[in-house]
C-alpha cells in the first residue's frame, strides 16, 4: 500500500500521521507539497491538521486552493481514498468533497484535550477497524470544529449513513456536555455519498501508540492498511 501526506504551509499534524502511517504500513508515505501539481501514484491520500496558511481568511480556505488540490479533486472522482484529519477536514468541505461546513466553536474558545467519539458505522474503509457503537478517546485541538449545514442536508447524510462519528460520552451516550464546539446532531465526522472520502476533527494520529498514552487511534490506519493492502 502507499500513502501521500500533503503538507502545506503551517502544518503541525503531518509528521505524526506520517509516523502512524508507516507505524501501520511498514513504509513511510510519500510528504507531497501543496505547490506541487501532481500526485504521485498512491492508494491513500491524507490531508492532515494543522493550522494551512496559518488560517488566514478562513480555516482550509486557502488551502482549499493549493495547485496540488485540483489533482486531489480529480484523484477523489475516481474513486482514491481522502482522509481529512482537523484542519484537512476544513480543507475538505472549502474544496467540496465534504458536505457543511466548519464554524467557530460554540463557545468562541479554541479547545485541546481529550474527547469520546462513537463510530456510527465500520462498513467503510476508514473505520473498519473498529465496531460500530465502539466509542474512542482521541484529542481535539480546533478553535472552528463546530459542524454546520442545512436541515435538508442533514437528513441526507443520516439516511446515507454519511456520519462517521458523532462525539459522546466515555459509555458512548449524547448529550451537550460531551460535545465540544456545538456541532449539529453531535457530528465529529461524516463521508462523502460513496464513502471514498472522510474528514473528522479529532486526531487519530495522536494517540495511536502507548507512549503518546492511548491507542483508540491506531484502528483507523491498520484498518486502512487492511483494507487497502
Amino acid at each position: 500500500m502507499k500513502a501521500a501526506v500533503i503538507v502545506f504551509p503551517g502544518s503541525n499534524c503531518d509528521r505524526d500521521v506520517g509516523v502512524s502511517l508507516a507505524q501501520s504500513m511498514g513504509t513511510a508515505p510519500d510528504m507531497v507539497w501543496h505547490g506541487d501539481g501532481t500526485l504521485p501514484e498512491t492508494d491513500l491520500i491524507v490531508i492532515p491538521g494543522g493550522f494551512a496558511y496559518g488560517d488566514y481568511l478562513r480555516a482550509g480556505a486557502m488551502a482549499a486552493h493549493s495547485p496540488v488540490m485540483r489533482e486531489i479533486v480529480d484523484r477523489a472522482g475516481k474513486g482514491v481514498p481522502v482522509l481529512g484529519i482537523c484542519n484537512g477536514f476544513q480543507v475538505l468541505t472549502e474544496a467540496g468533497l465534504l458536505p457543511g461546513a466548519l464554524m467557530r466553536n460554540a463557545g468562541l474558545k479554541f479547545v485541546c484535550k481529550d474527547v469520546h467519539i462513537r463510530v456510527e458505522t465500520s462498513q467503510t474503509l476508514f473505520t473498519s477497524g473498529y465496531e460500530s457503537g465502539q466509542a474512542l478517546r482521541l484529542p481535539i485541538a480546533h478553535h472552528e470544529g463546530n459542524y454546520v449545514t442545512d436541515d435538508a442536508t442533514l437528513d441526507r447524510l443520516e439516511e446515507g449513513g454519511q456520519i462517521a462519528f458523532r462525539y459522546c460520552t466515555a459509555e458512548g451516550e449524547f448529550c451537550d456536555d460531551a460535545n465540544p464546539n456545538g456541532s449539529q446532531r453531535h457530528i465529529a465526522g461524516v463521508f462523502n455519498e460513496t464513502k471514498t472520502v472522510m474528514g473528522l476533527m479529532p486526531h487519530p494520529e495522536r494517540l495511536a501508540d502507548p507512549m503518546l498514552g492511548g491507542t483508540d487511534g491506531r484502528g483507523m490506519f491498520d484498518g486502512l492498511v487492511e483494507a487497502l493492502g
